[in-house]
């Protein structure tokens, strides 16, 4: 991928990583559950890892920072998050532009047989018949024991009025963090990026991608991507971590 020449990347990512523990304070958490689950799986060996819709690079970074001699490929559609990924990671992994709601996606992929491929807060913005064939793609590119992990909002269908009273709190709380100034919104972020420099053109690519914004969100509960991950063909399905309406599943080939 093209680098692009962006001030300073490294600002972007923590403006990202505070506008996202907006929506999830214990974001850092779920990531170490994902990397433990990794190293459970690779036997001291340097991974092979896919950061599957990795924005602008966040689990790649923390990936690295854990396994510093691991192969890295991130994949995703959106312009102005791949420019920030792109100059963040420079040459510590493979950057590839694909669009996960086709079949086609793995056809840019470097590599086959990945050790693992994680993803956080970004699939549900696909429809539940194309999640369902995503996993099944997913295995196919994972090595005989390899796993896949997807962090998402995935509440416990056993504590539905529970989970609506933690995600009521949860939002009076970003709101009052929103109406101090501490942190930014999702779209003052985004505003922000499309008045810089280098990544305005790159917003206003994204645009033209995604022109109504992505897909409506659909966030079923955790046992929904159990059964679909069994129905995928994994050989073991469970769930890593939770927290509140949140959950990691992990899928192992």
């Amino acid at each position: 991928m093209t680098p692009y020449n962006i001030e300073d990347p490294w600002a972007w990512q923590e403006s990202w990583d505070r506008q996202q523990e907006a929506f999830m304070p214990d974001r850092e958490h779920r990531f170490t559950a994902m990397l433990d689950t990794v190293d459970a799986v690779i036997d001291g060996r340097a991974p092979r890892v896919l950061d599957l819709a990795g924005g602008t690079g966040t689990i790649s970074l923390r990936t690295l920072a854990r396994f510093p001699t691991a192969q890295m490929t991130l994949v995703d559609l959106d312009p102005a998050l791949l420019a920030v990924a792109s100059a963040s990671l420079a040459d510590r992994a493979t950057i590839a532009t694909a669009d996960l709601g086709a079949p086609e996606w793995r056809s840019a992929l470097p590599h086959r047989e990945y050790d693992a491929v994680l993803t956080a807060t970004a699939l549900h913005w696909l429809p539940a018949d194309r999640l369902g064939q995503l996993y099944a793609e997913v295995r196919e590119v994972l090595r005989p024991g390899g796993v896949f992990v997807n962090a998402d909002h995935m509440p416990d269908d056993t504590l539905p009025e529970l989970t609506k009273r933690l995600m009521d709190r949860a939002r009076g709380r970003r709101n009052a963090r929103y109406a101090a100034g501490s942190m930014l919104s999702w779209s003052d972020w985004w505003d922000r990026a499309g008045a810089d420099p280098a990544l305005a053109p790159l917003v206003a690519q994204r645009h033209t991608i995604y022109p109504t914004g992505h897909s409506p969100e659909w966030n079923p509960p955790a046992s929904w991507h159990l059964a679909a991950l069994t129905a995928a063909g994994f050989s073991e399905v469970g769930t890593i971590w939770r927290g509140g309406p949140d959950a990691a599943v992990a899928a192992v080939r």
